[in-house]
């Protein structure tokens, strides 16, 4: 066996057990919980289920509890901007959680200057 096949086989069952995992919580939470994003409150049905995710309030796909205490539904939309704002916040970004720095350089400062002193033909 090449391996460049095993490598390629390992990851095949990860990303197959890591569906079946996720369809178990998925099918869990949607039992759980009504079928509106936690955040902007959009309402679901099933015509348009799969635009409802759900997100792990601790960002560990692993924490699945039965009470799906760990879990908030959210619309496709509102479960980006939460994984945005985490990376944010971890990266020491501007989000509302980072504390990031202000930008001090300002590109255009001396322009004036340098557009008094282009040469003349």
């Amino acid at each position: 066996m090449k391996p460049t096949h095993r490598v390629d086989q390992l990851v095949l069952e990860a990303r197959r057990a890591a569906e079946r995992r996720e369809q178990t919580y998925r099918e869990q939470a949607l039992k759980i919980y009504p079928w509106i994003c936690g955040r902007c409150t959009r309402e679901f049905t099933r015509a348009n289920l799969r635009e409802l995710t759900v997100h792990h309030r601790d960002h560990n796909h692993d924490n699945n509890p039965p009470d799906g205490s760990n879990w908030e539904l959210l619309c496709l939309y509102c479960h980006d901007n939460e994984h945005q704002r985490q990376l944010e916040a971890a990266g020491g970004g501007s989000g509302k959680t980072g504390s990031g720095s202000v930008a001090t350089h300002s590109p255009f400062a001396n322009l004036k200057a340098l557009l008094n002193d282009k040469p003349k033909k």
